[in-house]
């Protein structure tokens, strides 16, 4: 891939109950996703079927692109930047 192309647009999943640290995970993500200017899809899931598809055990967890990249803690704003600057993003 050259320096111009595009990535693919990110897909991020917040897994939660819909509990308070859940919805504050959420907000974090997206004012990170807005920060950086970030073409992604956010999604919220509080389906429990839906989240165990993903082997997660502690909430709320964040899923970058189908993977699980923090679970059990709620990310600050710059937490969540720090972990998709990693992924490449």
């Amino acid at each position: 891939m050259s320096f111009d192309e595009k990535k693919e647009k990110c897909s991020i999943k917040v897994l939660g109950s819909g509990c308070k640290n859940c919805e504050t995970l959420l907000k974090n993500t997206k004012d990170a996703v807005k920060k950086m200017n970030l073409e992604a899809d956010v999604e919220y899931i509080t389906d429990m079927q839906e989240v165990m598809k993903y082997g997660v055990m502690s909430m709320p967890a964040l899923a970058v692109n189908g993977k699980v990249v923090s679970a059990g803690r709620v990310c600050r704003t710059e937490d969540v930047a720090n972990i998709l600057h990693k992924i490449g993003y």
